[in-house]
């Protein structure tokens, strides 16, 4: 109980009660599937951290957009900024321009060693802080076989 206590508050999932008699505290944990056809991670099933704004122990729900995208930057608690990269059409010219687009997301403690590079998808959810929309429902490590690797543009 004492490596989930990381907060100032007792931190405790909603919808277990701590104090029932004869219950298994063992098997009191409650996690979901996000749906989407998106796996719950064996990490958040069989884990001890609580974290109220995981997707799948938490009290949020995915619902709107799906997006992919690459991870740049993990220098925040708990948070990551994924960059998607995009391709503008210029009519007057007719060529493309690369754009891209930084969003702040989630990370649950499930995923356990998300590096700078890694492809992540991210789902859409309530506002869960000024900058935070998005919550990571599955993560891809990157892959190195070659000192250069052929990127997206």
């Amino acid at each position: 109980m004492s490596e989930q206590q990381t907060e100032r508050s007792f931190q405790k999932q909603d919808a277990v009660f701590l104090n029932a008699k004869g219950v298994n505290k063992k098997n009191s944990r409650w996690y979901k599937e996000v749906g989407l056809g998106y796996k719950t991670p064996a990490s958040a099933i069989n884990g001890t951290y609580i974290d109220k704004k995981c997707p799948f122990t938490g009290n949020v729900s995915i619902r709107g957009r799906i997006l992919a995208g690459t991870v740049s930057s993990v220098k925040m608690t708990n948070t990551i900024i994924v960059r998607r990269e995009y391709l503008h059409y210029i009519p007057k010219y007719q060529r493309y321009e690369k754009r891209h687009k930084n969003i702040a997301a989630h990370l649950s403690p499930a995923f356990v060693g998300v590096q700078k590079g890694d492809k992540v998808i991210v789902g859409q959810c309530r506002p869960l802080s000024k900058t935070v929309r998005f919550n990571v429902i599955k993560h891809q490590k990157q892959q190195q076989k070659g000192s250069k690797q052929f990127q997206q543009f």
